[in-house]
């Protein structure tokens, strides 16, 4: 949340270990989402309705400015979940350090009809024209996926609504839902409250079974309190997702100092769990992102927020630069393992796309991917950036698009590819070909693409923010100087960087970390 000039950041954290178990809610607050300040645990198990956990919820602004979070707790070793809220002992204290759990608690518990083991992660309250508030919480139903909706009048007297918000039939426990509207027109976000006819709202759940996160766009109706996806959407294991990689558990929030809503994710880590306990750490945010709807109405477009410019240096240009079949070209003089990339591909002619298989599944283009990588020659593609590379290729992270023709369209895949990020081969580690399709218009014949490299991380950007992709690698010799960026093309058509920019990026300070 934004609360006078600081931006807090509350995350789930087990300070005895880098693996799961003893999780508090930790605290870091910065002034400029760049340079964060460790400060004291905000909420850890201290009550009866907590003492066997305090997991993942949100922060909510009331009217007279004053925060409440609103959290799970765990109440036995049935994992029976309730919904528990918290406020800060000092509204004069910038950092909001300490937060108390008064003894009214909890405020939501599970009826008979509802599953208490799957009862977790309120979003941020919303207000209504009717003065109540209102919340959505994760949960399910056997299978079906249930965002659960409760009204408060005073946010201290919550009652379920007869119907959920949204619920799916075969999705299974839906996790960290958020709900928040999005501007029709303009790139401005509103507060979560806003509603209105040039708003279309976003529903997005976190799939325990498939541990990624989907959303659909659509209507929410206020006089029914029901939150429809537009006829187009899929909505459910084959939708739209925000990334396509390493990210889940994400959670979006209003910042008034800037007008937009930004949306932070967390990666987990893909190597094995004794790397984890080796290191003493798991686990990261990426870079905050600013979401805004597409013109086209379809889907959301992401971006990273523009106050990671600030950590830019040296820069390096390439421009008009062709790229003939099998020739890759190295980005010299920047720090390639900690870099910011943004490139725009353009070709002549889509001529020389493959067909498109109509076996093929549409909605996975993770299976494609690992089918057709990097190497694979194709016909307008495979191209794009070899990041976190070693010079003879024994180790790197390719992140590139592969253009195919189906019947009267063309499809653009996007894939960021771990499965040759390195020789270290550990039992457990994990390097999927993650990718997605790109929803863009190649009138222009052109394509662009922003990476953010940072050591274990590759955060990808295709079409400026429509396609999103976070990858987790862990090179043996790939590191620090031993890294290297290439720009390649392994497809039949000449591909032209138009302009490629590339900064070593220098660290932010962590203070207290």
């Amino acid at each position: 949340m934004y609360y006078n000039g600081i931006y807090h950041l509350f995350y789930q954290y087990n300070p005895k270990g880098s693996v799961w178990g003893n999780i508090v809610w930790a605290h870091s607050v910065s002034k400029d989402l760049i340079n964060w300040e460790k400060v004291e645990h905000a909420i850890f198990p201290s009550k009866p309705f907590d003492q066997y956990g305090t997991w993942s919820g949100s922060a909510t602004v009331l009217p007279g400015n004053k925060p409440v979070i609103m959290y799970t707790g765990i109440i036995d070793q049935n994992n029976t979940q309730v919904q528990n809220y918290a406020i800060p002992a000092n509204l004069s204290d910038p950092y909001l350090r300490v937060w108390i759990k008064p003894d009214d608690n909890p405020l939501v518990k599970a009826n008979e009809f509802i599953n208490k083991t799957s009862f977790r992660d309120p979003t941020t309250a919303w207000l209504g024209r009717d003065g109540k508030w209102r919340i959505s919480i994760g949960g399910r139903k056997k299978h079906r996926g249930i965002a659960h909706l409760y009204r408060s009048r005073d946010f201290l007297h919550w009652v379920k609504a007869k119907h959920p918000l949204h619920s799916v039939a075969g999705t299974g426990n839906w996790e960290c839902p958020d709900f928040f509207p999005v501007s029709v027109q303009g790139t401005n976000g509103l507060d979560t409250s806003v509603v209105g006819e040039n708003v279309k709202h976003v529903l997005k759940v976190s799939l325990d079974v498939t541990r990624y996160e989907y959303y659909t766009l659509g209507m929410y109706d206020t006089t029914k309190d029901r939150y429809t996806p537009d006829k187009d959407m899929v909505d459910g294991w084959k939708g739209l997702r925000y990334d396509y990689g390493n990210f889940y558990a994400s959670k979006s929030f209003f910042d008034p100092a800037k007008n937009r809503r930004i949306l932070w994710g967390w990666a987990n880590e893909s190597d094995a769990v004794i790397d984890d306990i080796r290191k003493g750490w798991a686990g990261i945010q990426v870079i905050p992102r600013t979401i805004v709807l597409d013109p086209n109405g379809k889907q959301l477009l992401q971006w990273p927020i523009e106050e990671i410019q600030a950590l830019r240096g040296k820069k390096v240009e390439v421009r008009d630069k062709k790229l003939e079949k099998g020739e890759r070209i190295e980005i010299k003089g920047i720090t390639a393992a900690l870099a910011d990339v943004e490139v725009i591909f353009t070709f002549e002619s889509l001529d020389k796309a493959e067909t498109f298989d109509p076996s093929w599944d549409r909605y996975d283009g993770q299976n494609l991917c690992s089918q057709k990588g990097s190497t694979v020659q194709g016909g307008v593609g495979p191209f794009g950036l070899l990041t976190l590379a070693t010079e003879n290729l024994e180790e790197y992270t390719p992140v590139f698009f592969r253009i195919f023709k189906d019947q009267e369209k063309h499809l653009v895949l996007m894939c960021s590819d771990a499965s040759r990020s390195s020789l270290y081969n550990e039992t457990g580690t994990y390097r999927p070909s993650f990718a997605g399709f790109v929803d863009v218009d190649l009138s222009h014949k052109k394509l662009s693409l922003r990476s953010l490299i940072d050591h274990s991380v590759v955060e990808s950007f295709g079409a400026r923010g429509k396609t999103c992709i976070t990858s987790r690698v862990y090179p043996t010799i790939a590191i620090y100087d031993k890294a290297h960026l290439y720009a390649f093309n392994n497809g039949t058509e000449t591909i032209k960087i138009e302009t490629l920019n590339a900064w070593s990026m220098n660290k932010p300070n962590l203070m207290n970390h």
